[in-house]
């Protein structure tokens, strides 16, 4: 009687890698690689002109890893900030991953602590907006984990080339060259492209319309409260639609 020996870590992903759901997370995430290499690049360029040395510059971006963050906080490093001031805009710029966290939950929330750390280190933004369309039933299923880890690769790849590159380069690349219009340009374009029915159109505008009004915030919380309002609206009308088709379902079952 033969017995088979457990796969080690690197085996592990190994299988995970040659797994369909990997390849089509990973295809998912080429997508949006040109408006994510385009941050990644303006990131890194900015990094250095605002004072930081070559090899700090390439700590943040490889533990760091949130462009967002990174640039909110450069001007803050440049002014010599308290570090508590430092801190404390970092996280409110990232308070929305905290929202994206209770929405993981579902999918990811049986997986090991240290796993699941590992993805919250690895998740993105356009990760996160793809992961749920693509599952729009986000209960656990074997595809998912290979998913995520495909498009969170990808995007990492990306994110770390460029902004490494931007690093090395920086003295060269001018920013009035506007690459950071660009990357939100291209990041753009691959949302609009994801607004497939009419809720997903009202909260994309109720999110913008909020951002603009909550422009004034401090530390940028403009974005946390638009992404709320949001999540708020969509759970409204997503009740609602419920509650509509839960009538109606009672009114044929009442017909003879």
């Amino acid at each position: 009687m033969s017995t088979r020996c457990p796969m080690v870590p690197w085996q592990r992903r190994a299988a995970m890698a040659r797994q369909p759901a990997f390849r089509e997370g990973v295809q998912g995430q080429l997508q949006v690689a040109l408006g994510v290499g385009a941050w990644g690049l303006v990131t890194g360029v900015a990094m250095v002109k605002s004072g930081l040395s070559v090899s700090m510059a390439v700590a943040m971006s490889l533990l760091v890893y949130a462009g967002s963050a990174q640039l909110a906080i450069l001007p803050l490093l440049a002014a010599h900030s308290p570090l508590w001031v430092i801190w404390l805009t970092a996280a409110c710029v990232n308070l929305r991953f905290v929202i994206f966290s209770s929405l993981w939950r579902q999918p990811f929330g049986h997986l090991p602590l240290a796993k699941r750390l590992a993805m919250m280190y690895a998740c993105s933004d356009m990760l996160f907006v793809l992961f749920f369309r693509r599952f729009k039933d986000p209960s656990p299923a074997p595809e998912q984990e290979p998913y995520f880890w495909g498009g969170a690769a990808t995007t990492w790849l990306v994110w770390q080339a460029t902004s490494l590159l931007g690093i090395f380069l920086a003295h060269f690349i001018p920013m009035h060259w506007g690459l950071g219009f660009a990357g939100i340009l291209a990041l753009l374009a691959v949302t609009l492209s994801l607004l497939q029915d009419r809720y997903s159109w009202l909260a994309v505008i109720v999110a913008g319309s909020v951002a603009v009004m909550a422009y004034g915030l401090p530390l940028k919380l403009n974005i946390l409260v638009a992404i709320g309002a949001a999540i708020a609206i969509g759970l409204l009308f997503e009740s609602a639609e419920q509650v509509v088709r839960d009538h109606r379902q009672r009114q044929r079952q009442r017909q003879p």
